[in-house]
């Protein structure tokens, strides 16, 4: 994908937008006028992704530091964090690579080679960071609904060919996605995948609230409380579900939905106002990698004591 002006911005296939037809100049133009492009300032990109890289850096730090957390859960939380670390430092660095182009610091020739480079790294990090949402999502209900049997389901040798899985099939597909960007047939596996990975996270999370509901309306018969200890549980375990639920869907849900345009509608001039936007998408997919490790890793008592142990021999 060779970049073709200074002003272009990587990742070619994702910030597609075709010229429109000339029957469809006189509607284009209608458009434009109401079409609102939200403007993302590089700055922001930097800024977003380098608190992104701390954190997630923290966050392998502290599990590779304390052996105790050295279990196939938290191999999964350490996995999502080197996804999401990979997601800022690619963003990041398509975006220093863009404004050195700018600034004439960069030949055209270097720039084609780390356009690929970044295209991978980009697309394999986004493919892993959901395979390892996905994975938690089902060691948190072999957890639950296998719980007697858990240890001897998931054992470090089975998590560890898991995540040897999950790293060389987003390299692969990445590598794939990069060599035939322009079929359609590679967007609509994409979207097809981020579909079929919110309706696995949606199922496995509402079924677990469901047993865990059940379980509190047992726990309060065997003790004779009131209803609205049980209600309660359940309003705060559903509220915890939309929100993780929500976040997934509002940080990824744009980006695919910009994929899924591209086929639908290419040459649409109100699909064309999605086109623009992409910048954001990808901002909201940065902001994802800052939230996942507030969801899943420092909610963990002994995680967050090792994080302060370490920060203190940082300091």
């Amino acid at each position: 994908m060779p970049t073709q002006g200074p002003q272009k911005r990587l990742l070619d296939s994702f910030n597609f937008t075709p010229t429109a037809t000339p029957k469809l100049g006189l509607l284009t133009n209608q458009t434009e006028s109401w079409c609102l492009q939200v403007s993302i300032p590089d700055g922001l990109f930097l800024s977003l992704g380098l608190v992104s890289l701390v954190e997630n850096v923290l966050v392998v730090v502290a599990i590779a530091k304390n052996r105790n957390l050295h279990s196939p859960m938290y191999c999964l939380i350490c996995c999502l964090a080197l996804s999401d670390l990979l997601v800022s430092i690619s963003i990041v660095l398509e975006t220093t690579i863009i404004l050195l182009l700018e600034a004439g610091a960069l030949v055209t020739q270097a720039v084609v080679v780390l356009d690929n480079v970044v295209d991978v790294l980009i697309c394999g990090s986004m493919v892993s960071s959901l395979c390892f949402l996905g994975a938690i999502a089902i060691d948190r209900y072999i957890s639950i609904f296998y719980a007697l049997r858990y240890h001897s389901i998931v054992t470090l040798p089975r998590a560890r060919r898991a995540i040897v899985g999950i790293w060389m099939t987003s390299v692969f597909s990445s590598a794939l996605f990069i060599a035939y960007y322009s079929h359609t047939a590679v967007l609509l596996c994409l979207v097809t995948f981020f579909l079929a990975m919110l309706a696995l996270m949606a199922i496995l999370y509402v079924h677990m609230l469901t047993r865990a509901c059940q379980h509190a309306q047992g726990i309060a018969q065997l003790h004779k409380r009131q209803r609205s200890t049980r209600h309660g549980f359940c309003l705060k375990g559903a509220a915890t579900l939309s929100i993780l639920l929500g976040i997934f869907f509002l940080c990824w849900g744009p980006f695919f939905l910009h994929l899924s345009l591209i086929v639908l509608c290419p040459q649409h001039p109100t699909c064309s106002c999605v086109f623009k936007n992409v910048n954001l998408f990808l901002i909201l997919i940065i902001f994802s990698s800052i939230i996942d490790p507030l969801i899943y890793a420092f909610r963990s008592q002994e995680l967050r004591m090792t994080l302060r142990e370490v920060l203190l021999c940082l300091w």
